[in-house]
């Protein structure tokens, strides 16, 4: 049986320092029936000459550069409207996947049908230093579970395009791959992990994570943006993140 094209979408922005071992993490794939679609944010450095590099290697690599710096939001969105793929997965430029990512998610989805689906995910340094810690992944999460907290690892995340359609995240500067996969799971009821870690997360010292302050912010945007609530419903769903984001979610942390 052929293997469905899985299109990969990678937003990049001043990306040199990590972009070509990313690329080379999506190469490296058993699964080899794939896309990458870059869109670059109108770097300032020489992410666009490795993109125009890696396209001339490998035909399965298209970039896309806009002509100002737009945000992830609008680089990604750009990217998946290029899509032509049956799969959509995500991978953003400082971060990596294992070798058998792409074929153990699109194997677990097709026996199962499944629509929706991420993984556990490891946790790296900056330099690339496993830092012994994996994000483990819930069996399975619901939209009142994702409304308290994201659960779904952006690097892990795959939807089903043929059966749901081109999905797009809200154009917010922050915390859009949130919305989207609130959007996607309210669609199909709940998203479905495989609970091994595919992927590897590079901790950044700038991370959004890293700010409370500006994790509150961004988090509120999205309530109140993205999802539209009033102002007394997003104050009180931010409380229930608080909860969640600091009480519970950190149980997800184990060490490896």
């Amino acid at each position: 049986m052929q293997q469905p094209l899985v299109s990969v979408i990678t937003p990049t922005y001043n990306s040199e320092v990590f972009i070509s071992e990313t690329i080379d993490s999506i190469r490296a794939q058993t699964y080899t029936n794939w896309e990458l679609i870059l869109v670059d944010d109108a770097s300032s450095d020489t992410t666009v000459e490795i993109l125009q590099h890696y396209s001339t290697l490998d035909k399965r690599i298209t970039f896309y550069v806009l002509d100002t710096n737009s945000g992830a939001a609008i680089a990604r969105n750009t990217a998946i409207e290029k899509a032509s793929g049956s799969f959509i997965a995500f991978l953003d430029a400082d971060d990596l996947w294992k070798p058998e990512k792409l074929s153990k998610q699109i194997s677990f989805m097709q026996t199962k049908d499944i629509a929706v689906s991420f993984s556990s995910y490891e946790l790296m340094n900056e330099k690339g230093t496993s830092l012994g810690k994996m994000i483990k992944a819930l069996p399975t999460v619901n939209y009142a579970k994702m409304l308290k907290s994201n659960y779904v690892g952006n690097l892990t995340g795959m939807y089903n395009a043929e059966k749901l359609g081109k999905v797009y995240m809200p154009n917010i500067r922050k915390r859009q791959d949130w919305a989207l996969w609130l959007k996607l799971i309210k669609k199909v009821g709940k998203a479905h992990s495989l609970e091994e870690p595919l992927a590897k997360y590079r901790v950044r010292d700038n991370s959004i994570s890293s700010n409370k302050i500006n994790l509150l912010k961004y988090n509120y945007a999205i309530y109140r943006k993205a999802l539209k609530f009033g102002a007394f419903k997003s104050s009180l769903y931010l409380v229930r993140f608080l909860i969640e984001h600091f009480f519970i979610k950190p149980q997800q942390t184990t060490q490896l």
